[in-house]
């Protein structure tokens, strides 16, 4: 499993609105700054996150983003999971449900899907209040 670009964004930006004061929205140009990430990369990210309800956005301006829960209530692994679909380690067993035709004689199945749900679990006992401790 690797986690892309786009994961690793997702969470600095969701860290670092979580570090804002939560009451304001914080324009994104403030936060691409911060972050030394490219804004337009991050309009794309932010679109995700709002439109699964992550974060709240208001154009213009006055205008940026901010959470719409508390940090201790967003989990890496929710928010890793929207950005990158699966965290499965391996092609053979997706979040579908599908499993390839080998299945039922794959002597590595159970080793794949155990780590999986090792992974799942852990990502999902740290929230973003987790990652604000420094």
């Amino acid at each position: 499993m690797m986690i892309s670009t786009k994961g690793r964004y997702a969470l600095r930006v969701m860290i670092d609105l979580a570090e804002q004061n939560r009451k304001d929205y914080i324009p994104l140009k403030e936060v691409a700054a911060r972050q030394n990430i490219s804004q337009k990369y991050l309009e794309g990210i932010m679109t995700i996150l709002s439109k699964n309800n992550y974060i709240e956005a208001v154009h213009g301006k006055g205008g940026g983003y901010r959470l719409n829960r508390e940090p201790k209530d967003y989990k890496v692994g929710e928010i890793l999971r929207l950005i990158e679909g699966t965290l499965m380690p391996v092609e053979c067993k997706q979040c579908s449900g599908e499993n390839c035709e080998r299945v039922s004689e794959c002597r590595t199945f159970p080793m794949w899907s155990k780590l999986n749900t090792m992974v799942n679990d852990y990502l999902d006992s740290v929230s973003l209040a987790d990652l604000m401790v420094k």
